[in-house]
Protein backbone atom coordinates (compact mmCIF):
# COMPACT_ATOMS: atom_id res chain seq x y z
CA UNK A 1 0.00 0.00 0.00
CA UNK A 2 1.37 3.32 -0.87
CA UNK A 3 0.35 6.55 1.16
CA UNK A 4 1.34 10.23 0.11
CA UNK A 5 0.11 13.83 1.65
CA UNK A 6 -0.18 16.39 -1.03
CA UNK A 7 -0.82 20.14 -0.81
CA UNK A 8 -2.69 21.78 -3.52
CA UNK A 9 -2.34 25.58 -3.77
CA UNK A 10 -3.93 27.91 -6.00
CA UNK A 11 -7.98 28.65 -6.48
CA UNK A 12 -8.89 25.77 -4.72
CA UNK A 13 -10.90 26.85 -1.91
CA UNK A 14 -14.84 27.44 -2.43
CA UNK A 15 -14.69 25.98 -5.87
CA UNK A 16 -15.19 22.22 -5.17
CA UNK A 17 -12.30 20.97 -5.08
CA UNK A 18 -12.67 18.88 -1.91
CA UNK A 19 -15.77 17.09 -2.63
CA UNK A 20 -14.37 16.42 -6.56
CA UNK A 21 -11.30 15.04 -4.97
CA UNK A 22 -13.59 12.84 -2.61
CA UNK A 23 -14.99 11.66 -5.72
CA UNK A 24 -11.98 11.19 -8.20
CA UNK A 25 -10.13 8.94 -5.03
CA UNK A 26 -13.62 6.90 -4.29
CA UNK A 27 -13.29 5.89 -8.40
CA UNK A 28 -9.93 5.32 -7.63
CA UNK A 29 -10.29 3.00 -4.32
CA UNK A 30 -8.41 5.29 -2.39
CA UNK A 31 -8.96 6.09 1.51
CA UNK A 32 -8.22 9.53 3.20
CA UNK A 33 -9.11 12.89 3.32
CA UNK A 34 -9.02 16.53 1.85
CA UNK A 35 -8.84 19.39 4.25
CA UNK A 36 -9.02 23.51 3.48
CA UNK A 37 -5.73 24.78 5.23
CA UNK A 38 -5.96 28.16 6.83
CA UNK A 39 -3.26 29.41 3.78
CA UNK A 40 -5.69 28.60 1.28
CA UNK A 41 -4.03 25.58 -0.24
CA UNK A 42 -5.91 22.44 0.47
CA UNK A 43 -3.97 18.92 1.86
CA UNK A 44 -5.09 16.03 0.78
CA UNK A 45 -3.99 12.61 2.51
CA UNK A 46 -4.05 9.31 0.85
CA UNK A 47 -3.76 5.41 0.97
CA UNK A 48 -3.66 2.86 -1.59
CA UNK A 49 -2.60 1.29 -4.54
CA UNK A 50 0.96 3.01 -5.80
CA UNK A 51 -0.68 3.29 -9.44
CA UNK A 52 -4.48 4.93 -8.22
CA UNK A 53 -1.98 7.71 -5.55
CA UNK A 54 -0.29 8.46 -8.73
CA UNK A 55 -3.31 8.64 -10.99
CA UNK A 56 -5.19 11.03 -7.65
CA UNK A 57 -1.69 13.03 -8.35
CA UNK A 58 -2.24 13.46 -11.77
CA UNK A 59 -5.80 14.40 -11.32
CA UNK A 60 -5.01 17.09 -8.86
CA UNK A 61 -2.97 19.00 -11.06
CA UNK A 62 -5.94 19.49 -12.92
CA UNK A 63 -8.76 19.82 -10.26
CA UNK A 64 -12.72 20.27 -11.05
CA UNK A 65 -13.62 22.87 -13.82
CA UNK A 66 -13.80 25.75 -11.12
CA UNK A 67 -10.47 25.40 -9.89
CA UNK A 68 -6.96 26.80 -10.68
CA UNK A 69 -4.17 24.65 -9.54
CA UNK A 70 -0.90 26.49 -9.60
CA UNK A 71 1.40 23.85 -7.64
CA UNK A 72 0.97 20.37 -6.33
CA UNK A 73 3.47 19.35 -3.77
CA UNK A 74 3.89 15.24 -2.65
CA UNK A 75 5.39 14.14 0.53
CA UNK A 76 5.45 10.76 1.58
CA UNK A 77 2.88 10.10 4.15
CA UNK A 78 3.27 7.59 7.49
CA UNK A 79 1.04 5.11 8.92
CA UNK A 80 -2.29 3.32 8.34
CA UNK A 81 -5.04 5.44 7.01
CA UNK A 82 -7.86 7.24 10.06
CA UNK A 83 -10.37 6.45 7.28
CA UNK A 84 -12.08 3.39 5.79
CA UNK A 85 -13.16 5.61 3.19
CA UNK A 86 -12.17 9.06 1.31
CA UNK A 87 -13.75 11.95 3.93
CA UNK A 88 -13.89 16.20 3.29
CA UNK A 89 -13.52 18.00 6.49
Amino acid sequence: MAAARFLVSGRVQGVGFRAATRGQARLLGLVGQAINLPDGRVEVRVWGLAERVDALERWLHVGPALARVDAVTRHAEEGAPEQVEFVID
